[in-house]
């Protein structure tokens, strides 16, 4: 009665609980903001893929080049999209990137999602065309779901613990 079989020993000490370094769910906490901030920015990227010869169509006439310039620009700001989604989801869920890594991913697809939103703004959002206006707003909202996935890991981004 004095021994406990391997079987009932703890998970983890009491001072291991109290450092954090085993708290259950620290490893889910910003993963899910992540997730859906790329997600979001995966689907609209896509979004933006299927609609491209229409959307060049409604230029009217215009020149082949034109044409094509717009289709290059419209598949071009489909597949960034899609990259920066893809890049978010990925350094979530690869446990041997270092937080420096991940918090560089985090921070630099968050510049890059405000960019594109006040380049948005300035110009699309002026367009009649929903789509448009919904660029800069779903860009914000992606790029804010970073910021909270990135401020509830701070400590483990940051270094303050594992």
């Amino acid at each position: 009665m004095g021994q406990r079989s391997d079987d009932m020993k703890p998970l983890f000490t009491n001072d291991e609980a109290i450092n954090g370094h085993f708290r259950r769910g620290t490893d889910m906490k910003g993963k899910l903001q992540f997730t859906i901030s790329g997600v979001l920015t995966i689907l609209w990227g896509i979004a933006h893929l299927f609609p491209a010869s229409s959307i060049v169509r409604g230029f009217g006439d215009i020149t082949l080049n034109n044409k094509r310039i717009i289709l290059m620009e419209w598949i071009n700001e489909g597949l960034t999209l899609i990259f920066i989604g893809s890049l978010i989801i990925t350094i979530t869920f690869i446990k041997s990137a270092g937080a420096g890594a991940k918090k560089a991913v985090y921070i630099l697809c968050l510049v890059m999602l405000v960019t594109m939103a006040v380049v948005s703004l300035l110009t699309g959002f002026k367009i009649d065309f929903i789509a448009f206006r919904l660029c800069p707003l779903i860009f914000v909202l992606s790029a804010v779901l970073l910021l909270v996935g990135m401020l509830r890991e701070k400590g483990r981004l940051w270094g303050l613990y594992p």
